[in-house]
């Protein structure tokens, strides 16, 4: 169940990825995976911190993983699932591509964006 890396998005990864997000438990799994960094969580360990469980969490790593945000790697008996931060980056990119017309843009308050 390994993810494909992209180096760069295009729109039709970046729409799977966005709607891979778009969903509540999928976001809060994603961000699990996000805060544990490289070393990964377990399904089991991600279902007990979530307090969610563990059947309906497996259908929500699968739509990461097959979005590229998450990815799986089999660990003796366990599974362990990483956030893919080259995808997560990626989408950003891809979302901020052409920020504030190209110009560099540092947003330093929320009204800043709406000034670009």
């Amino acid at each position: 169940m390994k993810s494909k890396t992209l180096p760069g998005l295009d729109e039709a990864s970046a729409l799977k990825a966005l709607a891979a997000l778009a969903q509540a438990q999928r976001l809060r799994t994603f961000r699990a995976l996000v805060v544990a960094g490289p070393d990964g969580l377990t399904p089991g360990a991600i279902a007990e911190q979530l307090e969610v469980a563990p059947s309906a969490l497996s259908f929500h790593l699968k739509e990461l993983t097959y979005s590229g945000l998450a990815s799986s790697e089999q660990r003796g008996r366990n599974l362990i699932y990483r956030a893919n931060f080259e995808q997560m980056n990626a989408l950003l990119a891809y979302l901020t591509e052409h920020c504030c017309q190209g110009e560099a843009c540092v947003v330093t308050t929320p009204d800043a964006c709406t000034s670009c």
